[in-house]
């Protein structure tokens, strides 16, 4: 069976229910049914899959596993490391928070921009309508409105054109982060060149640390060995440029005896500032928790930089609003001026 992959606001929501009805001492049968009254339709036969396969035999792991275009990687991976461990409660709390902090990111940086993409909509309304009026007004000589704008599109069919060359550029907008998150021809290669933006690149790296850091405290602490917890951190970050890592960490700490920071440090994907701090937590001798501490350092930074992102994007907005109505103010101006002029001419 497929379904839509479950969000990470419904996942937050379902780990959390889940955790704080395993501490309380509930059944997980009895939690799962309850979750299939609850939910968008495509979720409720996710979860209702899923319960049937735990009453027929399966763990929950491994019948997450069978539901796997439903539940994300992460979920699956560590609800396995949480029945290995016997800290399943743990593990969803655990897991409810980070998707939980996820969604506050998210929050933050689609309330920064609302407003200005609510005046950029604006802006291309009240071009549609004048290009719309064009068509249907006529000047008291007869004939057609002056192009003012100079697109040469008038009326309503010019208005649907206007809106397909709109929704053209936002096509292209949209498959180039598609194409950028699938790593289409290797694009994540360019990751490196990324960071190299001033404020932006910074920013972008930060928020990918927050993320690697805090699914590696989660492994870590839930009873995974370094390998594993780094591999799991480095495909958190849902990118082929830090998953190109993984083979690297397994060969630094098997075959050369690396500590997980010398392991990290091999693969040349992280800062040397990240460095030094998961080596200082490794000189603590409580890896976990230090890592821990790493984590909610960098999810606070990740915060600010969220805000960096939401300042650039905004900016990006709010100048293509603003150069958008200075071209028009001034094509309109010229054409007034130009009538003039042409006038003015014919008076000679």
């Amino acid at each position: 069976m497929f379904f839509q992959q479950m969000s990470i606001a419904a996942a937050g929501a379902f780990c959390r229910r889940l955790g704080v009805g395993l501490r309380a001492g509930a059944n997980l049968l009895r939690l799962l049914e309850a979750e299939t009254k609850y939910g968008s339709p495509r979720q409720k036969a996710a979860l209702r899959a899923l319960l049937e396969e735990i009453q027929s035999g399966f763990a929950i792991n491994e019948a997450m596993q069978r539901q796997k275009d439903f539940f994300p990687r992460l979920m699956i991976a560590m609800t396995k490391v949480g029945e290995s461990t016997g800290k399943l409660e743990r593990t969803f709390l655990t897991l409810a928070a980070h998707y939980e902090n996820q969604v506050k990111l998210r929050r933050q940086f689609l309330s920064s921009i609302a407003w200005p993409m609510i005046q950029l909509t604006l802006a291309l309304f009240i071009v549609s309508i004048v290009i719309y009026l064009m068509g249907i007004l006529t000047p008291a000589g007869g004939g057609q409105m002056t192009d003012m704008l100079g697109f040469g599109l008038r009326g309503g069919s010019g208005v649907m054109i206007f809106w397909l060359y709109v929704l053209c550029v936002a096509a292209m907008i949209g498959a180039a982060i598609y194409g950028f998150r699938k790593n289409l021809g290797g694009v994540q290669n360019l990751i490196p060149v990324f960071y190299m933006i001033p404020k932006f690149g910074e920013a972008i790296q930060t928020i990918t640390l927050a993320r690697f850091t805090r699914i590696l405290s989660i492994g870590l602490g839930a009873g995974l060995d370094p390998i594993r917890s780094i591999k799991l951190a480095l495909a958190s970050t849902d990118s082929e440029y830090y998953r190109s890592g993984s083979k690297t960490v397994e060969v630094a700490i098997q075959e050369q005896g690396e500590t997980m920071s010398g392991a990290l440090r091999a693969t040349d994907l992280f800062p040397p500032q990240f460095l030094h701090l998961v080596e200082v937590s490794e000189m603590s001798g409580t890896e976990s928790e230090s890592i821990e501490h790493i984590a909610d350092e960098y999810e606070a930074r990740a915060a600010m930089a969220m805000r960096v992102i939401s300042g650039i994007a905004t900016g990006v907005v709010w100048f293509c609003v603003a150069a958008g109505l200075v071209f028009l103010i001034l094509r309109i101006a010229m054409t007034y001026v130009n009538g003039i002029n042409s006038a003015l001419e014919g008076l000679r």
